[in-house]
């Protein structure tokens, strides 16, 4: 078995989804419900999800089978799969071993289709006719526009302005796969119009969208909502990404000493790192699990660990969560997918609970990661998953100076062959970095919901 590409069988591929609420030594609170702010049970969330989703959602069942249907549009692209970075390695002169599972190979272009197919099934199967979402950088949009089309749905995604015309080229797979691409803030919607008002030219961010979109499919019966990242069945659905990797690396004869994966809702990073947390609670695995998210939108290492909508016109759930305030208005950096002022609810009680690390990073920096990763191992990162290289590069320094042949693992979630643009303007010197102030902090905090 070459050490640079392992690769796994379709009978390899994982026939269960890990839930780590069956192994979380402290289980998040209790999402509360956004008028009444008491705890919510399965049946508040009927208006916008599937029953199938949310039994997975409230589950703690460690293992929950994946169906047949699913896992016969997963084998189009799964397993994907994992390199060992012998070029960037021999370019930083490290000891150490780098290695990354590659989900640009889904026709995605990233790791979003493994909950989209999902949750356009069990849409499907209980006769939802439409679903509304939001998407940031464009990724979840063009993930759920696929699987929409895949199972005969109708798609609608509000997508931020900022990504929408930053990335007109993800517009564009949306549409042609048939979905409906609105930018957001938009007309259409209540919340939308509210936004506008105050702000005619505002860039839009995922807690705005997300308000569009619950809006959207709470009004219509036919119409449910649909969700990319931050809630619980979503990173269950990512957990194939962290087992198969396992799998790999036991071929590959290493065990990681750290796993990294960037974060904005939490799902991308959940679901490699989540699988290694099963063994970090129930057999004490000395593995470091790092989150890395963007310095102009810190919530995990800046943001309060405190109940919070996950929209801004409060229509989402209440949850206990690391949050920078959902009025937080994120600048408009080029990892749009990043650009959200909370976090997964399991993933945010894991940081409490010390299991899991997190840094930040200027997006100057991950660009130039992304350039050295694309010159040594011939892919170009999307600017999300380039938080994740820059953090390993890190690492990998880090190792050769302490002379540690250290192992690391990471998620390189997505290919950047449409943010080229962003490439552009890095390229030309007209990329910035933006720190976020603390004096916008304070004031992004100050309207936390009373509970």
């Amino acid at each position: 078995m070459s050490e640079i590409k392992i690769l796994l069988t379709e009978k390899e591929m994982p026939s269960h989804w890990y839930n780590i609420q069956a192994d979380m030594p402290n289980l998040p609170d209790p999402p509360l419900h956004p008028g009444t702010k008491q705890p919510i049970g399965p049946q508040d969330l009927t208006p916008i999800f599937p029953m199938g989703l949310i039994m997975q959602e409230v589950s703690q069942e460690r293992w929950i089978e994946i169906p047949e249907e699913v896992r016969d549009i997963l084998r189009l692209w799964r397993p994907s799969p994992l390199y060992r970075a012998r070029r960037l390695e021999k370019a930083l002169d490290t000891p150490a071993r780098i290695f990354y599972k590659y989900e640009g190979v889904s026709p995605a272009g990233s790791h979003k289709l493994n909950t989209a197919v999902p949750q356009a099934y069990f849409n499907k199967v209980e006769g939802v006719k439409r679903l509304a979402t939001e998407t940031g950088a464009g990724q979840w949009g063009i993930a759920l526009s696929q699987a929409c089309n895949f199972f005969g749905i109708e798609c609608t995604v509000y997508m931020v302005k900022v990504s929408f015309n930053q990335k007109p080229y993800r517009r564009s797979l949306m549409e042609i796969f048939g979905s409906n691409v609105i930018p957001s803030p938009s007309n259409l919607t209540e919340s939308g119009r509210n936004i506008l008002q105050e702000n005619p030219d505002s860039p839009g961010s995922l807690g705005i969208a997300i308000s569009e979109a619950v809006e959207d499919a709470a009004r219509r019966d036919d119409t449910n909502y649909a969700l990319g990242s931050v809630l619980n069945h979503v990173c269950l659905h990512q957990s194939i990404i962290g087992l198969e990797a396992k799998e790999q690396m036991a071929k590959a004869g290493y065990y990681p000493d750290v796993v990294i994966g960037c974060c904005g809702g939490g799902s991308n990073f959940a679901g490699m790192a989540f699988p290694f947390a099963h063994d970090k609670i129930t057999r004490d695995a000395r593995v470091r699990l790092v989150a890395v998210e963007p310095i102009s939108c810190p919530t995990l290492t800046r943001g309060l660990y405190e109940y919070d909508y996950g929209d801004v016109a409060g229509l989402a759930p209440i949850v206990k969560m690391y949050t920078l305030g959902s009025a937080f208005m994120p600048p408009g950096i080029h990892a749009g997918g990043l650009r959200y002022h909370g976090d997964s609810p399991l993933l945010s009680r894991l940081v409490k609970d010390g299991l899991v690390e997190a840094i930040g990073l200027g997006q100057t920096t991950v660009f130039n990661g992304a350039i050295m990763f694309a010159k040594s191992e011939g892919i170009i990162p999307a600017p999300e998953s380039a938080h994740a290289v820059q953090a390993a590069i890190q690492e990998a320094l880090a190792a050769k100076e302490a002379g540690e042949a250290r192992t690391i693992l990471f998620n390189m979630s997505g290919h950047g062959l449409l943010d080229l643009p962003s490439y552009d303007l890095f390229l030309s010197g007209k990329l910035e970095d933006f720190p976020l102030p603390e004096e916008d902090l304070k004031a992004a905090l100050k309207n936390l919901p009373k509970t």
